[in-house]
């Protein structure tokens, strides 16, 4: 079965529309991360391509590392241009927006945030510097502030084929929908599908896709879903396990011949005590890791 890397079946669903077509371009608000939770990425591996818009900075930073025929806006898009308040959820960072009320949500679930500034452009600014002329799908997912992001766009200039918008609250679930619905229906788009999570519109000039476009969610075991393969090391079901493993082995074997800086940055990343990378305690236990992947000691592998 195909691999589902979001939540709800968002891609699946979008998929079943676009049956058929070898290609496309997307503008995916609020893409977080590359690939897990990611609406765009099933498209991007079948040779899509698009613009991602993610205004966290490190989430935005492996786009070009994995992903590098996506164009990047790492800012926030809403009704104006300049500067604004950001609310950065810590370890959540599916929680992020610019709305304090849902960052303070987020506190419920054991998460803090702090307030940055980040720049703001409007979906019309971005469309017309990117050259944006025709888009097959929009997906909006900032946490609240759909409305702002939708209405930013000039919905006579760029029209996307469809459009997927989060619908509900962020931790809440509670219907929010009104917010930005009038203003599509009111722009030539027509509601097809709510999946409990997200409402997709199809413009009213696009009518094979909105016939395409299933009206209720599919069932759940259509996909493979993304939880279901866990990490590539530890599940033999993974697409990636054997790659994972013999990464695996190669960064055991090379782990004395890491920088120092790279060591810490490593071992932060891996949580844990703190540990000083240059002292010797710590440069033998290295070595007596990699002994038994760079040729150092013999392995019965049998054992």
């Amino acid at each position: 079965m195909p691999l589902s890397y979001t939540q709800n079946m968002e891609d699946y669903h979008l998929a079943l529309a676009f049956d058929g077509q070898a290609g496309g371009t997307y503008i995916d608000v609020g893409a977080g991360h590359p690939v897990a939770d990611n609406v765009s990425l099933w498209f991007y591996e079948r040779g899509w391509s698009g613009l991602v818009i993610e205004p966290q900075s490190d989430l935005a930073a492996l786009y070009p590392r994995v992903r590098p025929r996506d164009r990047v806006y790492a800012g926030l898009v809403g009704r104006t241009h300049g500067l604004a308040d950001f609310y950065e959820v810590d370890r959540l960072h599916g929680f992020s927006t610019t709305v304090q009320a849902h960052a303070d949500t987020a506190r419920t679930f054991g998460a803090g945030y702090h307030v940055a500034q980040r720049p703001i452009t409007t979906l019309a600014r971005l469309c017309e510097e990117h050259g944006l002329s025709e888009i097959d799908f929009l997906k909006v997912d900032v946490e609240g502030g759909e409305a702002d992001v939708l209405a930013g766009n000039d919905w006579n200039r760029f029209r996307p084929k469809i459009v997927v918008a989060e619908a509900v609250t962020p931790g809440k679930g509670e219907p929010c929908w009104e917010a930005f619905e009038p203003m599509l229906l009111s722009n030539g788009y027509r509601f097809r599908l709510f999946d409990t999570l997200n409402r997709f519109y199809v413009a009213e000039e696009h009518p094979e896709l909105f016939e395409k476009l299933p009206a209720e969610r599919t069932p759940w075991d259509r996909v493979t879903h993304m939880y279901e393969i866990g990490r590539a090391p530890e599940n033999a079901k993974h697409p990636d396990h054997l790659l994972s493993r013999r990464l695996a082995r190669g960064l055991w074997a090379m782990l004395p011949h890491i920088d120092p800086a790279l060591m810490s940055e490593l071992l932060r990343r891996g949580e844990g005590e703190a540990v000083d990378p240059r002292s010797e305690e710590f440069r033998l236990a290295l070595g007596r890791i990699a002994c038994g992947y760079d040729g150092g000691q013999i392995v019965d592998e049998q054992t």
